[in-house]
């Protein structure tokens, strides 16, 4: 489960189109951030997603993934042409294809690297989903089959695109919009598959053209409302409105940090509580309503000519900190050995873990520990990122790619040396308030799972 937000430029404190994103995937899913230059292919070539293999086009462009590392596409990325999209597993009526097909992780990176704009990006997804349909495993260690929708926005617009098997609607966003995990177009659209009335017509979901609405119509009643899509999305939905016209990077990443008003209002609010997944940033726990958690998170500042992307590449998103990443050549610093589903101490995605899993033992007592300097550290790296725009703006890629590489680089240490900091912090005081007993069974669980050491207590 996840949760994508928009806000294009007149919602927007400085003109910019801003997109934020949480993915949400199961606990030991690790999350990997990838850099993947621009590149020419041979004619007759093919490209080999997760499952399939499909046509290749002559050239693909420059893009920054952030990914579940099983799996061939991502649950949001970029490009060199400031292209970036967000998906979400939406629950529908239409049947789920469980042949190994293209998964809606595919769509984005085969969208990033063939579209120059969020419009034409749509019409690769279109293309794609109109040719090869949907369908394929997008569960880690459970299977799970969903269809898909998406946020695809560039430096001058926004889309919402939202599909039920090969149908789909799509909308402009005009101001701010957010989805989560259900169908949210409603009985007006820009644009929309051949036959998305009429099929639901067929079907007997609505009777006329004047009762057709595409969420209500093709939406899985069940899955919907447990999966807590609508508490979120309402939730996403009021933060943004509320800061309509004066929208940044920090407010979006305020929002994918978000408990919802509960946490707000109790200082001694903890994860463990809920048995929904009802809030933006949101901690696995025990049963099948909340297998899922925030494993990774990106905040992409579409600025003219330089945008720049914050991804955590961690877990946790209240817990982690945001860094800047830039493409154009710049790219990715070194960030250790590519994660899996088991631990490994030199992964930058484990070594947060050992923050993230100590906090949760404790939330109200642990987090304060380190939350300040978290926010000053991020907060520097937010005003120097500015300062590196008024700098770089204008200036030729080439020119530009090393300053901001080393730019990047700095900010990835100076928070691993940070973390390092916060670990040792957060694990030397012991837990006072425990979480409720189902969701420590679950993270004992989860933690002997992956093979996660257990905390080391100091005296």
């Amino acid at each position: 489960m996840c949760d994508t937000l928009v806000a294009v430029g007149n919602a927007t404190a400085d003109g910019t189109v801003i997109l934020a994103k949480n993915s949400d995937r199961e606990p030991n899913e690790a999350h990997v951030l990838v850099h993947i230059p621009r590149a020419r292919h041979e004619a007759g070539a093919t490209v080999k997603c997760t499952y399939i293999e499909i046509p290749q086009v002559p050239e693909t462009y420059e893009v920054l993934l952030s990914k579940p590392f099983w799996l061939w596409g991502c649950e949001m990325g970029a490009n060199e042409c400031g292209v970036t999209i967000g998906n979400e597993a939406v629950f529908t009526k239409e049947p789920y294809d469980k042949r190994p097909g293209l998964i809606g992780m595919d769509f984005i990176r085969l969208a990033l690297e063939r579209a120059d704009t969020a419009r034409q990006a749509l019409d690769v997804i279109v293309e794609l989903l109109t040719t090869y349909g949907q369908g394929g495993n997008c569960g880690f260690h459970h299977k799970t089959y969903y269809h898909n929708s998406f946020i695809i926005a560039d430096p001058n617009e926004a889309w919402v695109l939202e599909t039920a098997g090969k149908f789909w609607a799509a909308e402009r966003v005009r101001d701010v919009r957010t989805i989560s995990n259900g169908l949210t177009i409603g009985s007006e659209w820009d644009l929309a598959s051949p036959g998305l009335v009429e099929h639901a017509i067929e079907k007997g979901w609505c009777k006329s053209r004047d009762e057709f609405h595409f969420a209500r119509c093709y939406s899985d009643f069940i899955y919907t409302r447990l999966d807590g899509c609508h508490a979120r999305q309402s939730r996403s939905t009021a933060l943004l409105e509320a800061q309509k016209g004066h929208i940044t990077v920090e407010t979006m990443m305020a929002a994918l940090r978000d408990h919802g008003p509960r946490a707000i209002a109790d200082p001694a609010w903890n994860p463990g509580q809920g048995w929904l997944m009802d809030t933006l940033c949101v901690h696995a726990s025990f049963g099948p309503t909340r297998p899922s958690q925030s494993t990774g998170a990106m905040v992409a500042h579409l600025a003219p000519d330089l945008p720049t992307y914050w991804l955590t590449g961690t877990s946790g998103t209240c817990t982690g900190i945001f860094k800047p990443v830039y493409l154009g050549g710049a790219g990715l610093p070194e960030l250790g050995p590519e994660p899996t589903g088991i631990y490994d101490s030199q992964s930058l995605w484990w070594t947060h873990e050992r923050l993230h899993r100590a906090v949760i033992r404790d939330y109200p007592t642990r987090l304060p520990l380190y939350r300040d300097d978290r926010d000053s550290l991020e907060a520097a790296f937010l005003s120097e990122a500015a300062e590196m725009y008024a700098r770089y703006r204008g200036v030729e890629k080439g020119e530009r790619a090393a300053p901001l590489a080393a730019f990047t680089t700095s900010c990835f240490e100076r928070a691993a040396q940070a973390t390092a900091r916060w670990i040792e912090a957060v694990s030397s005081v012991p837990v006072q308030h425990r979480p409720p007993m189902l969701f420590s069974l679950a993270w004992n669980g989860f933690n002997k799972q992956a093979g996660f050491p257990q905390e080391q207590h100091h005296p």
